[in-house]
């Protein structure tokens, strides 16, 4: 071997052990790799980042923007509250959720589709009596499998598509990963339903009846579009029953009408305060078509529909009302629906401050109620420092998971200064099922850690989405906007279109549908890019110049060849085997992005010795790349489960390592079929 091999191999042996050690994080080592290789004189200086302009990495950071869209949208989060069954046993219900997260992850960050459906798994797994960890392992192992299936669905498959781009064969197109992937995908998902999800330990959650959040109280506006117009109570029910929530009360005009009358017909510009859980109240505002009353965008058109309701002549359903109820003053209106929504909270159920304040105290509300109204400008600004008193006034708790790529990993609540930066406190912390309460504030944090936090909502919220932290029961729910919906799943729709047909490049396609969530607000400007992972970034930027070096020395030509000779015998089906066990052991202790960089041009190599189809082994590295299911270090996902599921270091094998032999078992048939040597 000639000196550059030597030191090359060096250095990517001293970066795996670091990815598998961990002492840094994986973007950290990444670095330190590339550097490496520009200080002993691998990489010249000004080609050092040039993998930050790779067609993989615009792609990624691409589709992280993107899958923020559909989440602010809401449409994910009615989608898979209306694919989840809420009636027939525990295997139908797991099946749906992990082909629902399958299908989510091929065309949205599979991290991004797992958030989002925790919520669901822990309510369905309370529904059942089951522990989480039943639920939330089958759904992490279904949003990884489903992440294979398109050239999106996970950066392992973008990293390939490049490698065969740089070798001359072509970048892969957007569904060329679907005949090997969707086949694997699906029987691995049957497995999960059937099989699976009993061999997972049954560990409860540590503190789980302690971190109960209740049901939660909220008032939705009934607009012009709405479906709920022209339906009585009773007729409600019956389509929000299966949400579990239901209509406990409704003001009309300037008054409170019973429930108990359940002919009464809604109309444009009541108000209807509905009980339901956190996690049914996006799909029970999106079915009616409702809006919360307490958006402050609802202002003017709750006054437009206040004023068209005291035109309306006719009487208000099957009650006999008389139209003079429908010629009050939109202000007076306005001031005796404030007053209501703070008389109808029941004791012992919480207001969702999730979605804002839901108006004054009942006293100050009469007291306002008998003072002439002021000026709009100043009820707006008085409005605003009410609210702002009233969340600092409501301190609540909240559980959030450390996501595996937080800025908190390795950092105390000492050394964070909570109380004093965010004015907010840590009370407990879970790990591993386990919950510590004493020196809180000398713990080092770890990803997948649960932390019991206390503060007020807004307080919380900000310290969740600057740390990078997911809540797990009690959550920020994404309320659907129709519009937005239509217009995010169209232009994502029109992108994947695009890179499929091959009318632009993968990259092109999906910044221009960037561009476009942009210009039409699906994805707040101030927000965009901290929906970009920097960390993957700068692992992906960094390694695919590292990778490079492995070819242009030789260093993978002299790995392929020992692997064949000693190995494989020179067989290319051995070989093709052999490839993808090792990319799958590698991705179970180190990030699957590293891995399929460094496997690429180990299998470019050994294809072009054997003197075969060279998409057969770049497929097999993409399929190995994407199956980490033994250990909770291998995905982010699986790290994110850790601690909400109770799990410990060894619980993922006995549902992971049957996945494993299932995948070999499955993938090889079909990628000689698909892709033959």
């Amino acid at each position: 071997m000639t000196v550059d091999q030597i030191l090359i191999l060096l250095i990517l042996a001293v970066t795996i052990v670091l990815f598998i050690w961990g002492p840094w994080r994986h973007d950290m080592v990444a670095l330190a790799s590339l550097l490496g290789c520009v200080f002993v004189g691998l990489i010249e200086p000004r080609d050092a980042f040039a993998g930050f302009g790779h067609p993989a990495v615009v792609t990624v950071a691409c589709v992280l923007i993107l899958s923020r869209g559909l989440q602010n949208t809401g449409a994910m989060d009615a989608l898979a509250h209306k694919v989840v069954p809420k009636k027939g046993g525990i295997t139908l219900a797991i099946a749906a959720l992990t082909a629902l997260g399958a299908g989510m992850s091929g065309f949205m960050n599979n991290v991004g589709a797992m958030a989002l459906l925790m919520p669901v798994a822990t309510d369905l797994a309370d529904r059942y009596g089951l522990p989480p960890g039943k639920v939330l392992m089958p759904l992490s192992f279904g949003t990884i499998l489903g992440g294979m299936t398109t050239l999106i669905g996970t950066p392992p498959n973008l990293i390939v598509s490049g490698f065969r781009a740089s070798a001359g064969a072509g970048s892969y197109g957007m569904f060329d990963f679907t005949p090997v992937g969707l086949v694997v995908a699906l029987v691995g998902v049957l497995f999960v339903a059937l099989i699976g999800w009993r061999l997972v330990p049954a560990r409860p959650q540590a503190g789980a009846g302690s971190f109960d959040t209740g049901r939660y109280l909220t008032e939705a506006l009934v607009g012009e579009k709405s479906a709920a117009i022209g339906k009585s109570l009773a007729e409600l029910v019956k389509m929000i029953g299966d949400e579990d929530a239901q209509v406990i009360g409704l003001v009309h005009n300037n008054a409170r009408v019973s429930t108990a009358m359940p002919g009464l017909r809604v109309r444009a510009g009541d108000l209807l305060v509905i009980e339901s859980e956190p996690e049914s109240l996006a799909a029970v505002l999106s079915n009616l078509g409702l809006t919360l009353a307490a958006d402050p965008e609802n202002g003017d058109r709750e006054k437009k529909a206040a004023a068209q309701a005291e035109q309306a002549p006719e009487d208000v359903g099957d009650t006999g009302e008389n139209a003079k109820q429908n010629t009050q003053q939109d202000a007076q209106s306005a001031e005796k629906q404030r007053a209501f929504r703070a008389q109808v909270t029941p004791g012992p159920v919480r207001k969702i401050s999730d979605l804002g304040p839901l108006g004054a105290p009942p006293q100050r509300a009469r007291e306002e109620g008998s003072s002439a109204p002021p000026a709009d400008g100043t009820r707006d600004r008085e409005e605003k420092e009410d609210r702002r008193a009233r969340d600092r006034a409501e301190v609540v708790l909240r559980e959030l998971v450390v996501l595996p790529d937080s800025f908190l990993i390795g950092r105390t609540a000492e050394n964070l200064r909570l109380a004093g930066r965010y004015e907010i406190n840590l009370l407990a912390l879970s790990r591993q099922g386990h919950r510590s309460v004493k020196r809180l504030r000398s713990t080092m944090l770890k990803g997948g850690d649960a932390l019991l936090m206390m503060g007020t909502e807004e307080n919380l919220r900000s310290f969740a989405n600057e740390q990078r932290c997911v809540p797990l029961a009690q959550r920020d729910i994404a309320i659907p906007n129709r519009e937005k919906a239509y217009v995010a799943l169209v232009a994502m729709g029109a992108a994947v279109a695009g890179a499929a047909f091959g009318l632009l490049p993968a990259a092109i396609s999906f910044a221009t549908c960037v561009l476009a969530f942009m210009a039409l607000k699906v994805v707040p400007l101030r927000s965009m890019y901290e929906a970009i992972d920097g960390s993957v970034v700068v692992l992906l930027g960094a390694l695919i110049a590292v990778a490079e070096v492995m070819s242009t020395t030789g260093a993978a030509d002299v790995v392929a060849e020992s692997m064949l000779d000693n190995l494989a015998q020179g067989n290319p089906v051995f070989a093709l085997v052999l490839i993808l066990l090792v990319t799958m052991t590698l991705s179970d202790f180190m990030n699957n992005a590293a891995t399929a960089a460094v496997m690429c041009a180990i299998a470019l190599s050994a294809s072009e010795q054997l003197g075969v189809n060279p998409d057969s082994f770049l497929m097999a590295v993409a399929i190995g790349a994407s199956c980490a299911f033994l250990t909770p270090v291998g995905h982010q996902n699986n790290t994110l489960i850790l601690s909400p599921g109770g799990f410990k270091f060894g619980d993922y094998w006995p549902m992971g390592l049957p996945m494993e032999i299932i995948v070999v078992a499955v993938s090889v048939p079909m990628l000689l079929w698909v892709w033959p040597l």
